[in-house]
């Protein structure tokens, strides 16, 4: 198991909860807009040993509410589900942030009762999936997990991060067809870290990203803008 990193305080990546945040190194995807490039494509960063993310955690007990997992891809790491068990065993409430291209290893985790939250990446409208993804064909993998979420089995909530050249309304309206009926969907403006995976990625202005979010709506009425 390979952590990259430790957020020791986060208000922002588990929703309604004071918690921690693990980085995992690893991903099979090479998003161009991605921001995590250390995490995707590491050049001999430092890690950290899961006994040092746990002493830690012992450390924050009643001062912490939950721990979120992220990437990375969590679900590409093999002892995933005995950490999380540690995890819980400390009294922490667990959320997921993952790609969907495992989809056995989501369902298998939610079904033995490890997760309380998974938050799904919807990189793209079906047809620009592969494009999106850096070239990386995951989308059966993608709806998979995706109609696992829709069912109901946990608290989730999909998001996609958006930037030109990627992503317009008609993309967007795409993405409101397939996920229909969502719980929780949300917009996420791209903001360039200086360290991307790839190239050629440009920010939305407010007015665009608002008319994504008009293009999403009909089909979810709950979607929003998050992180403007």
């Amino acid at each position: 198991m390979v952590i990259g990193g430790l957020s020791k305080l986060t208000l922002l990546d588990y929703p309604g909860h004071l918690a921690a945040t693990v980085f995992f190194t690893g991903c099979e995807l090479r998003c161009p807009f991605c921001h995590n490039r250390p995490l995707v494509l590491p050049r001999g960063e430092p890690t950290l040993p899961p006994e040092a993310v746990l002493d830690f955690l012992k450390s924050r007990r009643g001062k912490l509410d939950g721990v979120c997992l992220s990437g990375g891809e969590p679900t590409l790491q093999p002892g995933l589900p005995d950490l999380i068990r540690d995890i819980r065993a400390l009294g922490y409430l667990v959320k997921l942030d993952t790609n969907g291209s495992r989809p056995q290893v989501l369902r298998a985790m939610v079904e033995a009762g490890l997760l309380d939250y998974v938050a799904m990446d919807i990189k793209n409208a079906p047809d620009r999936y592969r494009e999106t993804c850096g070239g990386v064909d995951i989308l059966p993998q993608v709806r998979e997990s995706a109609a696992f979420l829709l069912g109901g089995a946990v608290p989730y909530e999909f998001r996609t991060t958006v930037c030109h050249p990627f992503h317009d309304p008609a993309a967007m309206a795409e993405i409101g067809r397939w996920l229909a009926g969502a719980e929780r969907y949300f917009i996420q403006p791209f903001v360039d870290s200086g360290d991307l995976v790839g190239r050629g990625a440009a920010a939305m202005t407010p007015a665009e990203l608002s008319a994504l979010l008009e293009a999403v709506r009909p089909y979810i009425p709950a979607a929003a803008l998050r992180g403007i």
